[in-house]
This record gives C-alpha cells, structure tokens and sequence, in this order.
C-alpha cells in the first residue's frame, strides 16, 4: 500500500492513488492534470521517507474533477441586552481530485 502525505491549501492531507479528494479551490479547468510537489512524507510498500520540509524528487498527478461548495455554515452573532443580532452564512469553495500516481 503506497500512501503520501502532502500540504495542500494549508492542510495536511493523507492520500492514495485512485481515490478522489476535496480539497481548498485550486484555479484549473475540469479535466486539467496538475502536479502536487509539497510531499512531507511518502511511505512505499513499508520503505518510509520523511521531507525537511518536503520531499523534492517525488511528485503527484492529479486530475480536477469538479469544482464544488461545501455544506453551509451558519455564523450568528449576539449582543445581550442591546439589541444587536447578525446572521450570516458561508460555502466554501472546493475542488474535487483524483490521485493518479504518486511517482519518484
């Protein structure tokens, strides 16, 4: 089982190729293949390898599935006794990847 460890859109993010993962909008068109190079940690059929801070001879192709919104959230704010009442609410946008191959 080969799984990597990357830093995308401020996350650290656990993937594996063939599966498909939502991560902060990334600019690109649907379709677009991009390379993600910010690996801190790479594990190979038990062979580990940690980055300081990353690791530069491996990179990751992705695929961009859709762009997306996550579920809504509800932001209220409240001031007792004065009448002061707010309510706002946020999507934040995302883009869908699939992991094609994590090479060396």
């Amino acid at each position: 089982m080969t799984y990597a460890i990357i830093d995308a859109g401020g996350k650290q993010i656990w993937i594996q190729a063939g599966r498909f993962y939502d991560l902060n909008y990334i600019k690109g068109e649907p379709g677009d293949v991009i390379n993600l190079n910010r690996v801190l940690l790479i594990n190979q059929e038990g062979n580990i390898r940690i980055g300081t801070p990353c690791i530069k001879s491996i990179t990751i192709q992705a695929k961009i599935l859709k762009h997306l919104k996550s579920k809504k959230i509800t932001i209220l704010k409240m001031k007792p006794k004065k009448n002061y009442r707010r309510k706002q609410g946020h999507r934040q946008q995302l883009t869908r990847l699939l992991i094609q191959d994590i090479s060396t």
